[in-house]
């Protein structure tokens, strides 16, 4: 069955390839268009709050420097924030990095939020944030090695250096929560929200 989506546009404010593929998947006629939002400075400014606060402050800023220019459009911003022990975990910058961080999750278990944002007619109209608990199981010095050449540049895709979807179901032994919010979006929610106001078919 196809979802025709309604007159109106619908922009996803990233770049993430998993998030695209998603929507595009669900029958959702997208355009991406990146944000280019000054992450660092988002976070420097949610200094001190919880995972969700942050993750919901990113995904508004994304939507919103993307819906200013495309005022006819809904605009979907989305982020996602690894949280273990209290500290919040950035994308790896490099391969080497990645394979740190992974290696610091190596048999714990850590925290994933997700959170979406819809932008339109000027304003933030609806946002929510989504918590995953994601158990490591141990990983070998060789094991690690190997995800990490097998990978490659894709492990700087992802604030955890994986892909539940691919190769990176392997570093689990545990998943308490939504898939989809895994992947970087809270899927369900996001779409309950379009059929609400008439973006998707209900």
């Amino acid at each position: 069955m196809a979802l025709a989506p309604s007159k109106r546009r619908v922009i996803l404010a990233s770049a993430s390839r998993a998030r695209r593929d998603m929507l595009a998947a669900a029958g959702l006629a997208i355009t991406a268009v990146p944000a280019g939002v000054d992450e660092a400075a988002v976070k420097g400014a949610m200094a001190g709050q919880g995972a969700e606060a942050v993750a919901r402050a990113l995904a508004e800023a994304k939507a919103s420097a993307v819906g200013v220019a495309h005022g006819d459009a809904l605009v979907i911003g989305a982020d996602q924030v690894l949280s273990l022990d209290g500290r919040l975990y950035d994308k790896p910058r490099d391969r080497a990095e990645a394979c740190d961080h992974l290696e610091h999750l190596s048999g714990r278990r850590h925290a994933l939020v997700s959170a979406v944002a819809v932008y339109g007619d000027s304003a933030v109209q609806w946002a929510t944030a989504e918590r995953v608990a994601l158990t490591v199981r141990p990983l070998t010095p060789a094991f690690l090695d190997a995800y990490c050449a097998a990978m490659g540049d894709r492990l700087l895709d992802s604030v955890g250096g994986y892909e539940l979807e691919g190769l990176g179901v392997h570093l689990f032994e545990r998943i308490e929560g939504d898939y989809f919010t895994v992947l970087g979006l809270p899927l369900l929610a996001l779409l309950g929200y379009l059929r609400r106001v008439g973006a998707v078919a209900s």
